[in-house]
């Protein structure tokens, strides 16, 4: 059967999901412009028309795949609700427990940027993309009397660290600890970081 023609913006993005997958399965250092090529059974030249080299496919794919990640934030971060309970969506749905794709391709990402100036670049941007959505909430929060918070911007740093961190052992270690565990984590850190207590942010995100 004939391929179908697509547009170049439809090529590109149908290029970057299989190199998505192929770096998820096989990792930054292993995946070669063939194995994405092999995935959609098209040859390498066309792969390189659209990403001259491995590195700019890979910087590419890693924010292809983040900016989703991204957009659900905010979303999430968007709604007309409290600022309490827009930030506790965001963190359970960002924890290790919830449903956010990237956690893999983030760590293989990090990985990778230590020797890779390009993908160190692209991941230093998405990150403080990261940060500064959560500060703004946290901010907004803060000066509508909802939390005693009094640094957002630290606030965000110190958060996004702990579910980073928590991130990278259970994805490394999966089973390691429970999800009802981690569940009780993320809130404390939360609560914590808000300047609440567990019984005070539970009321706020539910009341």
């Amino acid at each position: 059967m004939a391929r179908v023609r697509l547009s170049v913006a439809e090529r590109r993005e149908e290029l970057l999901g299989a190199a998505v997958e192929q770096i998820e399965q096989r990792g930054v250092a292993a995946v070669r412009i063939a194995d994405v090529a092999a995935a959609l059974g098209v040859s390498n030249a066309l792969v390189l028309y659209h990403f001259s080299t491995k590195e700019k496919l890979v910087a590419a794919a890693f924010t292809y795949a983040a900016d989703g990640d991204l957009a659900h934030l905010r979303k999430l971060l968007g709604r007309r609700t409290s600022a309490v309970r827009r930030l506790r969506a965001a963190v359970r749905w960002y924890a290790p427990t919830g449903t956010a794709k990237g956690w893999r391709l983030w760590i293989e990402g990090w990985a990778a940027a230590l020797r890779e100036p390009a993908l160190r670049e692209v991941a230093r941007d998405l990150d403080q993309q990261w940060k500064a959505a959560l500060t703004e909430v946290i901010a907004e929060g803060a000066a509508n009397g909802e939390f005693p918070c009094v640094d957002p911007a630290a606030t965000a740093w110190r958060l996004t660290a702990f579910l980073d961190g928590l991130a990278v052992q259970m994805t490394s270690y999966a089973g390691s600890l429970s999800r009802a565990a981690m569940l009780e984590w993320t809130e404390d850190a939360l609560a914590r970081e808000l300047g609440l207590d567990r019984q005070a942010l539970a009321a706020a995100a539910t009341g």
